[in-house]
């Protein structure tokens, strides 16, 4: 079978499931495990995607008020790759090229030839699992599906054992900086899981956008911030939009020292095999003294230490 996956996570879960071999095309943002960013990327993003976070985010919505998708597919290279199935999502349209725009590209180069298109949009935990299967069938590898499926829910009912009995700090997660969102769909359960109650964010509905005043209202215990496809480093470049606000140094958990970037490239908003990772990086945080810090300065950092 040649596949090609256009979502990052699907990409990470085509590759779990020991189908890796079969890939013949990706996403300009697949990049992960590194053997597969040798393959062609069949998209590209129709706007600028360096600058600030408010300049990303006023370029992508003037895209979308013109009524353009914010990603081009490559029909001519699609067409090329003779793929067998097409692997996206319709959850997003900020996150990869959706189903339509797909199924418009094989339309304009492949024509009626015999494709498959599976698109997945999961919203939550349970459903990060069904599209787990539900790719793992499309492959034809159900099995492994399964197995990766019982391996993901072993570790995280592994990690919430741990916490289950522990004080639940509450916090606010932000998943963009400027406009600030904050973070939802499965983003509340990882937290949930590792031992956490989140604020401004419930799961199962999309992230949304809010005003600094709420979260210096609820004035958590912990800030994290982990803009979506950001990495440490530009999350820590950009700090200063929220560090810089009046309110910021009076919220508790800035006189605790408990504001932690994260990074929000690989980890949380890849809904895939990462997010036992994810909830692990979050437990860390949540418990230094009953988790070690594993992926401290790869997957997290303290704020008052960078």
């Amino acid at each position: 079978m040649r596949i090609v996956s256009l979502l990052p996570s699907i990409t990470e879960i085509v590759c779990a499931i020991g189908k890796e071999s079969e890939l013949v095309g990706r996403s300009h943002e697949c990049d992960y495990p590194e053997s597969i960013t040798s393959l062609p990327a069949c998209t590209t993003p129709k706007y600028q995607a360096d600058g600030t976070s408010y300049e990303i985010d006023q370029r992508i919505k003037a895209t979308v008020q013109e009524g353009l998708s914010v990603y081009r597919v490559d029909a001519e290279l699609l067409a090329s790759l003779q793929p067998d199935l097409i692997l996206t999502q319709n959850h997003c349209e900020v996150c990869a090229a959706s189903v339509n725009e797909v199924k418009q590209a094989v339309q304009e180069s492949m024509g009626d030839e015999d494709v498959r298109i599976v698109s997945v949009a999961p919203e939550n935990l349970d459903e990060v699992f069904l599209s787990i299967q539900e790719i793992a069938e499309a492959v034809g590898v159900e099995e492994q599906g399964e197995a990766l499926i019982k391996q993901m829910i072993n570790k995280l009912n592994k990690t919430q054992s741990k916490t289950a009995q522990l004080p639940s700090p509450d916090v606010v997660c932000l998943e963009w900086i400027t406009p600030l969102m904050s973070a939802g769909n499965w983003f509340p359960e990882l937290v949930n899981i590792a031992g956490g109650n989140t604020l401004l964010g419930k799961p199962g509905e999309p992230s949304g956008w809010i005003e600094w005043e709420q979260v210096a209202e609820q004035d958590p215990d912990l800030l994290l911030i982990s803009p979506c496809g950001y990495s440490l480093q530009k999350t820590a470049e950009e700090i200063n939009q929220l560090t810089s606000k009046p309110e910021f140094t009076n919220l508790q958990a800035v006189k605790k020292n408990r504001v932690y970037l994260m990074e929000g490239h690989h980890y949380f908003h890849r809904p895939g095999p990462r997010l036992v990772e994810s909830t692990e990086i979050l437990a860390e945080i949540f418990h230094p003294g009953l988790f070690d810090a594993t992926h401290r300065n790869s997957g997290w950092i303290n704020y008052s230490e960078q």
